[in-house]
């Protein structure tokens, strides 16, 4: 089956109009093994809002639908993060998702330096990346974040504008529900920058800045020296914003006023993990009001309850990422929660595999369901199709994105492709095709 087309080279973007040898000498040899999953895996749910006119019944073949997939990367000439070898990547890859298998079909990639987080908007009509820059990276200067227009016929980025993060090292970002506010975290600097949304869906004026002050020199020096801002996101009420800080151990939160598009601390303005963990990233519970906050330093996974009128967090638990065993050194890095709310899935960079765990559906705790080798080294993204079918775990240094068919009885994952695409980060889900 045909995966990566072939490309000819333009000033902003690529997309396919050259032999298909051409395209993967460009890429490094980028192909794509197939691995073909048992079938019956998927009990034909959709959970994606745009598709509930699909008959959901239990046992049918699996719902997915052909989309529009676009990943993020750290590009060339730049090292990566735990990277060995200075990138090959471009810019922004887009691809096309096959529904059979969740194979992915190149249509184009835009040149842009670091895209290394991305985040569509609603509307699913606008996508805004990231451009992780600081010291040391190419081009030099502050980091940036970039709005690009999403071509519904075909899937094609156009570029709208960019505007200063007004720090470093940008590492995520995300779009209000409402539409109205792009949410960015400057990891290399530690803040928190807001910025109005355009009609046209560029980037506006910067509505507030928020500056972490961190914990001093955390219990972890090398990584916790200050504040480090590695992730922003929007409760699924819609009430509250909260910035995850790994060099201050605390998940900070706010409530946006969408009118002025400042932030105003909550009651309890923020929640902490054990010292030393440096939380990265956290999901919600689609349906029970749980959070899920995953620790990078020492791979582990706290469960909180989640208060939604006040914003405020209870602990509940805490669970390692890695087996009991395991002696070598291992990282986390991006945590998901099943469409189903079933079950929560979790990155190890070094372990290189995606932890498992099962969700009691009374108390929001987790349980080891298993492991499972994303087939590369250092798996930093990781995301789950909204038709809960296929989960893709991006190989940050083996230039690959491994693609699961999730098994919808116990949340197991069995290989179905192997997509090889240069130091792939971050995968999001665009429109239907």
């Amino acid at each position: 089956m045909k995966r990566l087309e072939d490309s000819a080279q333009g000033p902003q973007t690529r997309t396919p109009q050259t032999t298909r040898r051409q395209f993967l000498s460009l890429l490094g040899a980028a192909t794509t093994v197939a691995a073909i999953a048992p079938a019956g895996f998927a009990d034909g749910r959709d959970w994606d809002d745009d598709d509930r006119d699909h008959d959901h019944g239990g046992g049918g073949p699996s719902k997915a639908v052909a989309r529009y997939v676009y990943v993020g990367t750290y590009t060339a000439p730049n090292v990566a993060p735990g990277g060995i070898v200075p990138s090959t990547a471009l810019g922004i890859y887009v691809f096309k998702m096959d529904p059979r298998d969740g194979g992915l079909d190149f249509v184009q990639v835009v040149d842009t330096p670091n895209p290394s987080f991305l985040a569509l908007d609603p509307t699913k009509t606008f996508l805004y990346s990231t451009n992780e820059l600081g010291p040391g990276q190419i081009p030099a200067g502050n980091g940036r974040f970039s709005a690009w227009a999403i071509n519904p016929a075909n899937g094609t980025l156009t570029f709208l504008n960019e505007v200063s993060s007004d720090g470093t090292y940008p590492a995520h970002l995300s779009v209000h529900p409402s539409g109205k506010y792009l949410l960015g975290s400057n990891y290399g600097t530690g803040n928190f920058p807001i910025y109005r949304i355009l009609a046209d869906g560029k980037i506006g004026t910067k509505t507030d800045d928020f500056p972490d002050e961190g914990n001093g020199t955390g219990p972890n020096p090398a990584r916790q020296e200050g504040p480090h801002a590695h992730m922003i996101l929007t409760d699924p009420s819609k009430g509250h914003v909260f910035g995850v800080d790994l060099g201050a151990d605390k998940v900070m939160a706010w409530t946006l006023n969408l009118g002025t598009g400042t932030l105003s601390p909550n009651t309890v303005p923020y929640a902490g993990v054990a010292s030393g963990s440096g939380c990265r990233h956290m999901a919600f519970h689609p349906s029970q009001n749980v959070a899920y906050v995953i620790n990078e330093l020492v791979s582990s996974i706290d469960a909180f309850a989640f208060d939604p009128t006040r914003g405020a967090f209870i602990w509940l638990q805490t669970i390692s990422t890695l087996p009991p065993r395991f002696t070598g050194t291992s990282t986390t890095a991006e945590i998901r929660v099943h469409p189903s709310g079933k079950w929560v899935y979790g990155t190890n960079r070094g372990h290189n595999t995606v932890a498992i765990f099962a969700v009691d559906e009374q108390t929001g705790k987790l349980s080891v369901v298993g492991w499972e080798s994303t087939r590369g080294a250092i798996p930093r993204g990781m995301n789950i199709d909204p038709s809960g079918t296929f989960l893709y775990a991006g190989n940050q240094n083996s230039d690959s994105i491994a693609v699961f068919r999730v098994n919808h009885a116990n949340g197991k994952l069995a290989l179905s492709e192997l997509v090889h695409t240069p130091v792939p980060v971050d995968i999001e889900f665009g429109p239907k095709v």
